[in-house]
């Protein structure tokens, strides 16, 4: 694996080493009338634009769109199937490879290698007796051109910002994980001294830490960025420039990804059903607001549905084309509460991580989880699945409760040897038609080829999607998400970020994402310190909160915290009287409730019965026969019924709900 700052053009000429403040005095990388083809296959053609020195480029485009393949053409991997892209002959290019090997070489020093120059000169200078006194000066006098006796400081600096400890940088680099071992590699990459860096979804494996770190970094690069990136968010924060791939077309808008957006919205909303769809959903959301906007139990998911509808101006309409979209099917059944913890020490063997834990899911919670990396957000989500024992407290799971967990060790526990239908097929009913597995798959952008084929050979994005279709299937009552971005490009995000809104159920979440956890969650709990507890403000304060968490962590040498000490408190054992008054209250409770639970279920019964007419009727609305004049009186009567139906649809779900809040305001009053 070797960052490409040097390769061959296709004359045979090298390219060598530069400083950065070279691009300024340079020319610009120019696109003439350029075509590209992968297996037989038009990527884009004809692309002519001038890309100037110091422009901060997001190459976007779907999955397959040829991404990639600009990025080969511009590090001189491939020829173009016409036209030609030159660029300055002196600059220096960086590009970060996908994967790294398991070196037996310190941290340290692999990220040092990526201003090769510097490595090259440090290694020569480590045997000075195999040089002459003039091949010493001359080395020393580059190394003090080039600021080689603060690259070690420079490399201790990426590897803080990217999360890793003051003492990690002596382990070697076979020691760490996967998505550790792609932190170090985005360092070596960072840490080259280059005019044109290319970064290939560079926020994977990151956290929002991390990532808050990286934006400030790139902003700073004096040199040409061309970045691809999933993220809305990151994407907006650094690019001037968009470069997108649509209908094998290479367009450039002038702008951040918003802009972008924006401009490509206006013309994809003129396509008018699609349009009216998106209207559909934005009243759908404010019907929601003006119901609960003066409640004071639903006001801040009010609020959220608020902000939700705001970003829907701009977002959803540079969406209405996308192949992606689905729904989360209804919960079978629920219960209130789902799940709890109660004075949970959650960790690993003898290392507690979080202490003292009380989280409580019900059929309303939107729990965004945040913290730093290593906090013990992904911890405290395993003990809430139940993978991970509690060392101590109680995890008490509703008898209905039917978890959804999406984590990168599902994808990566899916059966590389079997297809998409046949992991459907082995947990949906046999009664279900083929015809609709496949139709619950393309929903997922599952083409009839895909559906077929063995996973094993699926990319990231392949695998993560049908992870989370077989999720789907089950019918979940709380989801329960790790990171489900990680691999999705921006139609299916999207696609996922409005399903997960209409979701009726739970949701616990961790995401990088700042727009899915906004979109999402009304509730934002913060790990940090063995702690975790409620988050009162919002993204924007949280991003100012990691900031300040950083520059402290940097203060104190980025020195590992302090263990953890439980912080539960033993209660004492209760008598066999003190556990008859308990029996007693919570009799009391059941009966209290009794008549609020029998209302919900008579409501739920009312909609179970509604629900399967109403879309039978809309079948037989579909039939063209029924609008001829003869059969007016049945068409009549069909409406009428739908009409009617709707009405009592809405007065039962709309009683349910306000049952459902008297019921949380009740269980509520039980614990003051």
């Amino acid at each position: 694996m070797q960052i490409c700052c040097a390769f061959l053009f296709s004359g045979g000429l090298s390219l060598k080493l530069s400083h950065p403040n070279l691009l300024l005095y340079g020319t610009m990388i120019l696109l003439d009338q350029l075509s590209l083809r992968r297996g037989g296959r038009v990527l884009f053609q004809k692309a002519s634009m001038q890309l100037h020195p110091g422009w901060k480029i997001g190459l976007t485009g779907v999955n397959g769109a040829g991404k990639s393949t600009l990025f080969s053409a511009l590090l001189g991997g491939m020829e173009s199937d016409h036209g030609s892209l030159s660029r300055p002959d002196v600059w220096t290019v960086a590009h970060m490879a996908q994967e790294i090997k398991a070196l037996d070489m310190k941290a340290i020093d692999f990220v040092l290698s990526g201003d090769e120059e510097y490595w090259d000169i440090q290694h020569q200078l480590d045997h000075p007796d195999q040089l002459n006194d003039t091949e010493l000066a001359h080395l020393y006098g580059r190394f003090d051109e080039i600021n080689g006796y603060s690259a070690p400081a420079k490399a201790s600096q990426l590897m803080a910002g990217l999360g890793f400890f003051e003492h990690q940088s002596q382990l070697d680099v076979s020691s760490f994980s996967g998505g550790w071992r792609m932190r170090l590699n985005l360092a070596r990459t960072l840490m080259s001294r280059s005019d044109l860096l290319l970064l290939d979804e560079p926020t994977n494996h990151l956290d929002l830490d991390a990532i808050l770190w990286l934006e400030d970094w790139l902003k700073a690069y004096e040199g040409t960025l061309v970045l691809i990136s999933h993220d809305r968010d990151f994407l907006d924060a650094i690019t001037d420039h968009i470069l997108h791939i649509e209908n094998q077309e290479l367009i450039l808008y002038t702008g951040n990804y918003s802009t972008f957006e924006r401009t490509r919205s206006e013309r994809l909303a003129q396509q008018q059903q699609a349009y009216e769809k998106q209207l559909e959903t934005r009243a759908h959301l404010q019907k929601y607001i003006d119901r609960f906007k003066a409640q004071a139990t639903k006001a801040k998911q009010a609020q959220s549905r608020i902000k939700q509808l705001e970003r829907m101006q701009e977002l959803s309409a540079a969406h209405v084309d996308t192949p992606f979209t689905f729904s989360f099917r209804e919960p079978s059944k629920m219960s209130s509460p789902l799940l709890e913890l109660e004075q949970a020490d959650i960790g690993y063997g003898d290392k507690l991580i979080v202490t003292n834990v009380h989280l409580q899911i019900t059929p309303t919670s939107r729990i965004g989880l945040l913290g730093m990396n290593g906090a013990g957000k992904s911890t405290l989500i395993k003990s809430l699945v139940g993978d991970l024992p509690l060392l101590q407290g109680q995890r008490k799971a509703s008898e209905l409760l039917n978890i959804g967990y999406f984590a990168q060790h599902q994808m990566d526990a899916l059966d590389g040897n079997a297809s998409p239908m046949l992991q459907l097929a082995r947990i949906a009913d046999p009664k279900i038609s083929e015809a609709s597995l496949r139709s619950f798959l393309g929903s997922f952008g599952f083409s009839g080829e895909r559906m077929d084929t063995p996973s094993e050979s699926f990319s990231g994005g392949e695998r993560a999607r049908l992870a989370l279709a077989l999720i789907v299937w089950r019918r979940p009552n709380v989801l329960i998400l790790d990171e489900p971005t990680n691999h999705l490009d921006l139609d299916m995000r999207h696609a996922l970020t409005m399903a997960l809104q209409d979701f009726e159920g739970a949701v616990v979440l961790v995401s990088h994402e700042r727009q899915l956890v906004a979109s999402v969650c009304d509730e934002l709990i913060l790990v940090h310190a063995g702690q975790s507890r409620d988050f009162d403000g919002d993204l924007v304060e949280y991003a100012d909160w990691l900031r300040q968490a950083r520059i402290d962590m940097i203060k104190n040498g980025q020195k590992p915290a302090a263990p953890v000490q439980s912080q539960v408190e033993v209660k004492p054992t209760i008598s066999k009287l003190d556990k008859e008054a308990q029996r007693k209250e919570m009799a009391r409770r059941r009966e209290m409730s009794r008549p609020i639970r029998k209302n919900i279920e008579k409501n739920e019964a009312k909609i179970e019965k509604i629900q399967p007419r109403l879309a039978e009727i809309e079948q037989l609305l579909a039939d063209s026969s029924l609008y001829d004049a003869n059969r007016k009186h049945d068409l009549l009567k069909l409406m009428n019924e739908q009409t009617d139906l709707k009405v009592q649809l809405e007065q039962a779900e709309e009683s349910m709900l306000e049952l459902m809040m008297e019921l949380e305001e009740l269980e509520a009053s039980f614990e003051d």
